[in-house]
């Protein structure tokens, strides 16, 4: 018999949009700490190749502008643009000093409101794992690069122990690594590579995954379109839901197995420090 398909009850833009209403107040204090430090962050952004100054970059569900810190420091502000779905997140991000000057908008991962060969760079993090169709989401990173240009996608790993794999199967998209290297390959990318990253105190572990483990990188060789041709959306948030009930209880349940993932990183770091430095946790 073949295994049963994944709820993933969050991933949904819907259920995202209400889920970052709720967590946005503390994201950047509370949830980037244990999932995605400043550390990580620099490290993926290397392989962003921010190399100049001038360069025009966008950051796709850039959310409260975490990435986006990163990025100004290598690229004037007024290059950047921060898209999200989320307006809650974006008031976090308008709110940053160090933001001033980049252009902030909402919008639609799997929909980008600007022209094909628009930016030199293409950043998202955090994000992908609430795409309801992700191959659509890297196919427009894709579309709106310009010949040359380097995206440069930041998200989770699957876990592979049953308990991990279950919460996640549960709350949200977990891609493993193979998928993220198949996406980018299929949008038309070259010289696809995939860095694994995650916090320090985890000593490299993965078997339960990591809400932000990879950093996936791809080159768009020739400007245009993407090769790859697509039906319609899987979900398109502007329409109404027909079952708002539904929506609210697939965000409820999702939200509650979301806190297992809030909870692992703390278990890891009582872990790091009692076992032995050298020795596997």
């Amino acid at each position: 018999m073949g295994s049963s398909k994944p709820l993933r009850l969050i991933q949904h833009k819907k259920e995202a949009l209400w889920f970052y209403s709720f967590i946005s107040f503390g994201y950047d204090h509370v949830f980037n700490p244990g999932q995605y430090t400043e550390d990580m962050r620099d490290i993926s952004l290397e392989h962003a190749r921010l190399h100049s100054r001038a360069l025009k970059v966008v950051d796709v569900g850039g959310g409260t502008g975490f990435t986006t810190l990163g990025v100004v420091r290598h690229v004037d502000p007024e290059n950047v643009t921060l898209i999200d779905q989320s307006p809650h997140q974006l008031d976090k991000a308008r709110k940053k000093k160090a933001l001033r000057g980049i252009k902030i908008m909402k919008g639609d991962a799997e929909d980008l409101p600007f022209p094909t060969d628009t930016f030199d760079r293409y950043v998202s993090a955090g994000s992908i794992e609430y795409w309801p169709d992700p191959q659509r989401g890297i196919r427009e990173a894709y579309r709106v690069l310009t010949a040359d240009g380097v995206a440069c996608m930041i998200g989770p790993v699957r876990p592979t122990f049953w308990l991990s794999r279950f919460f996640a199967d549960m709350w949200m998209l977990f891609p493993t690594e193979e998928e993220y290297m198949k996406w980018f390959e299929r949008a038309g990318f070259k010289d696809v590579e995939l860095t694994r990253i995650g916090p320090k105190w985890y000593r490299g572990a993965r078997r339960h995954g990591l809400v932000i483990g990879c950093c996936v990188t791809g080159i768009k060789t020739q400007s245009g379109d993407s090769p790859l041709q697509l039906g319609p959306k899987v979900e398109d948030v502007s329409k109404p839901h027909v079952n708002p009930v539904f929506v609210f209880f697939r965000f409820l349940i999702g939200t509650i197995c979301a806190t297992y993932f809030f909870l692992v990183p703390i278990y890891m770091w009582i872990k790091d420090k009692i076992v032995p430095q050298g020795r596997p946790i």
